[in-house]
């Protein structure tokens, strides 16, 4: 009787003892593997916020730069698979390092579960304002005629922006130096200090810097004008046919995080990235929204491992 007496009075108070609490019920931690005010670092900051909206808790953003990438990605991999810690991936981080580094703590396809695409980024080429080279022509001249001198920034080794200056010198057939960074915001900083001369790096944080007169921008990396910056050429425009690269962000939990989890989080990053506010600063930082979910960004990630790898491995970059 007293048996019965127990079980009727759990019955009447709610859910049983061992029912557990529904996802989310704290805040989740966003790791961005770079530094903070890169590109990722200010399109993860508009995704965190429009995602804590749809969660109903706060998406707590953190920056984990170094070595590319790895060094986030390993603090995601460590972390409970539970949904608590998530990573905002870039071309970079999320597939290049695969073909950089030969002794990778971890295999990248596999140790990340595929969360959300939230867009693709054109790359942009700027200059510090007091390189004389107002143009593209006039840049590929000016290195033409300055070889192992005009100076490149990069977010660190074999990450896109790296390699994306390395591919502009190969096509202007001159060498550049590289200057590599831990992550796109200390080498921003330093190309408007003038420590450096070129970069060539996603949209986002540049737009109101060359508003501004910052720095200069020579042309878009893109086949495509962008919105946020209409009056830059493109390099086909420019003179430099053939001269394509373009960067992406995307969502990722550790593989192994409950299904059901996964599916939250895809339909909170879907809807921050088609609500007006999130969408809107996007567009006008650069980004195209695309919102897809784990399904189609599994397809594109795949794409775009047979599509950077092989020309990784053919350039001969690595990273360490």
């Amino acid at each position: 009787m007293r048996r019965l007496l127990i079980c009727l009075a759990m019955l009447a108070t709610g859910a049983p003892a061992w029912a557990q609490p529904a996802y989310p019920d704290r805040p989740v931690r966003m790791i961005i593997p770079f530094a903070a005010g890169g590109a990722a670092d200010v399109v993860g900051r508009i995704v965190a916020q429009g995602m804590a909206e749809d969660l109903g808790q706060a998406v707590v953003v953190e920056n984990r730069g170094g070595s590319g990438g790895v060094i986030g990605s390993q603090a995601v991999l460590q972390a409970p698979q539970d949904g608590y810690t998530i990573v905002l991936h870039t071309l970079s981080s999320g597939v290049m390092n695969a073909g950089l580094y030969a002794n990778m703590p971890f295999d990248l396809r596999r140790a990340f579960a595929p969360v959300g695409l939230v867009g693709t980024v054109p790359n942009i080429i700027v200059v510090n304002p007091r390189v004389q080279a107002r143009t593209l022509p006039e840049l590929v001249a000016l290195v033409r005629a300055n070889p192992g001198r005009i100076t490149y920034a990069s977010s660190g080794p074999g990450t896109i922006v790296h390699l994306s200056g390395q591919m502009l010198a190969n096509m202007i057939g001159a060498e550049m130096v590289h200057v590599p960074y831990r992550g796109s915001g200390p080498a921003l900083a330093d190309l408007m200090a003038g420590t450096v001369d070129v970069m060539v790096d996603t949209l986002p944080p540049y737009v109101a810097m060359v508003r501004e007169g910052r720095v200069r921008a020579l042309a878009m990396a893109t086949r495509t004008r962008s919105a946020a910056l209409p009056e830059v050429p493109t390099a086909e425009e420019a003179g430099l046919p053939g001269y394509e690269t373009y960067n992406w962000h995307a969502v990722f939990v550790a593989t192994g995080t409950p299904a059901p989890i996964v599916a939250r989080l895809e339909r909170a990053l879907r809807n921050a990235v088609a609500a007006p506010g999130p969408r809107a600063r996007l567009v006008e930082l650069g980004v195209e929204p695309i919102g897809a979910g784990a399904a189609e960004l599994e397809r594109f990630w795949d794409d775009q491992f047979r599509i950077w790898i092989p020309i990784i491995r053919a350039s001969g970059a690595t990273a360490n």
